[in-house]
């Protein structure tokens, strides 16, 4: 099969298109035909190995982890002996931890689902990792209820895009911190105010919320809690913090030391991507409260360009590859 392999960790030109052998299912995973994948920041940091922290985890001198991706959608080509619930044939989609850049790639059950008829797999593509990590930012690590006032510090990114429209199904009015090339999509995500960042700096403004998401992690944390009303909130979501030894680990570390002294500050959360949560993100798109927004898609053999694209930090949406039919 083909796939995009690395061997070592770098820039985008480590990365290399070759025929690889197809993956065997074990008894409990299912063997998907990919059609889409995605990619996000995680797949850069990985591909880059840092901050350098992470490969106590990921490989110390090259990465264990050598196909990209994580998000995939397609058909199921064959399952374990052990699977139920699904069977050849079946469109599903969900996160694989095998590398989704790839012709296949083997799935755990729990991280996957059916994909719905009135989904293509470009959208479903879009949904799994920035999908669950917006829920549970918002609904459980933020707790939103209807009537809070709730901003969203990139909120035209991958997770930003879902948490806007998440706060807003859950009554929340919400306010969306972008660039001014992405206002009118904060407008059409369902933000009630949207804050163009090169022009004001909602840490010195007035207004207080009772949760801030921040995607982005421009700002120090206290300056970015002066921001909160009392009792609420800041939630640290972000993977871009510079510093090639600890970066957007060493934030979510501080983050949770200050929390246990701190209320307003938030302790940082890890969204484990699992079947039940793409479940409910299924749910609120059938509502017509929530949309996947597509950036750009780019062919298999043009994976390293994606990744070039994505680490200039101004994608709008997801960014996708056409893998297979």
């Amino acid at each position: 099969m083909k796939a995009v392999v690395q061997d070592e960790y770098g820039s985008p030109d480590v990365l290399e298109l070759r025929d690889i052998e197809k993956p065997v299912p074990k008894d409990d995973e299912v063997l998907v035909r990919v059609e889409k994948a995605a990619l996000h920041i995680g797949d850069l940091m990985l591909m880059k190995g840092e901050p350098y922290i992470m490969r106590l985890g990921a490989g110390l001198r090259r990465p264990k982890k050598r196909i990209p991706g994580f998000d995939f959608a397609g058909r199921v080509e064959a399952v374990g002996k052990e699977v139920r619930g699904f069977q050849t044939g079946d469109e599903v989609f969900g996160e694989t931890n095998g590398g989704s850049c790839a012709e296949y790639s083997v799935v755990p059950t729990d991280k996957l689902v059916h994909k719905p008829g009135g989904l293509s797999a470009e959208e479903a593509v879009a949904i799994p990792v920035s999908g669950v990590t917006a829920l549970r930012g918002i609904r459980d690590a933020g707790k939103v209820e209807a009537g809070d006032k709730v901003l969203i510090n990139g909120a035209t990114g991958g997770v930003g895009m879902y948490a806007v429209q998440i706060a807003k199904a859950l009554g929340a009015e919400v306010t969306a911190v972008c660039g001014p090339s992405n206002v009118e999509l904060a407008k059409q995500l369902g933000a009630d105010h949207v804050i163009d960042y090169t022009q004001d700096d909602f840490t010195k403004g007035e207004a207080r919320y009772d949760l801030i998401l921040d995607n982005v992690a421009n700002r120090p944390l206290a300056e970015v809690r002066n921001s909160v009303a009392e009792g609420g909130v800041l939630i640290s979501n972000s993977a871009r913090s510079k510093g090639r030894w600890f970066g957007a680990v060493g934030r979510m570390m501080q983050a949770g030391i200050i929390s246990m002294f701190v209320k307003a500050q938030g302790r940082p959360f890890y969204s484990q991507v699992k079947s039940q949560d793409m479940v409910d993100l299924i749910a609120f798109i059938d509502a017509g409260e929530l949309r996947p927004i597509i950036d750009r898609t780019y062919p298999l053999a043009e994976v390293a360009e994606a990744m070039r694209y994505i680490s200039g930090g101004h994608a709008s949406g997801k960014t996708v590859i056409a893998v297979g039919d």
